[in-house]
């Protein structure tokens, strides 16, 4: 009888332990909380009934240092229709010191978080793959995810964001 209720126990304790996988196109987005280059703890929650997008990068990403501009201009363009778009670098300890010059070198405004031990990577985007990207609507679900860019991919996603604000905030 012993054995049978360890048994119930430990599987009811692993059944609550949820592996890291990638997010999915339907589901609510993880929260998390990420100091910004200021040094002020930001939180996905503060962006509720706004269309959010995550853009995880680093400095040593090339392709990522391409995309920056074109979601400079979404982000200008339409950021006062209620987009709010969300740097992620996953740059650790040793590489993070190059995050300031390129936002300032790209001239970006958008807010930068610096996820140096990668947590919100690993929740997000468990494969580490850059640049990364995921859509999260007014609803507070994934939209969209996508990996890597491609020139182009910029305009598939300003179609889906513009979509995506035109659906009334709740």
């Amino acid at each position: 009888m012993r054995w049978l209720l360890t048994s119930l126990a430990l599987f009811a304790a692993l059944s609550l332990v949820q592996p890291a996988i990638a997010v999915d196109s339907g589901g609510p987005a993880a929260p998390f909380s990420l100091r910004d280059l200021a040094g002020q703890v930001r939180t996905l929650d503060e962006f509720k009934g706004k269309v959010v997008v995550l853009s995880f990068w680093a400095t040593w990403c090339g392709p990522c240092q391409v995309e920056m501009p074109h979601l400079q201009a979404m982000y200008q363009e339409l950021g006062p229709k209620g987009l709010v778009i969300l740097g992620i670098s996953a740059d650790d300890a040793k590489t993070s010191s190059g995050v300031r010059p390129i936002v300032a070198s790209k001239k970006l405004t958008y807010p930068i978080l610096l996820d140096t031990d990668t947590k919100v990577v690993a929740l997000y985007n468990p494969q580490k793959t850059l640049p990364y990207t995921v859509v999260i609507g007014r609803d507070g679900k994934v939209a969209e995810v996508h990996a890597g860019y491609t020139p182009g991919d910029e305009v598939k996603l300003k179609e889906k964001l513009v979509a995506l604000l035109a659906v009334a905030a709740p």
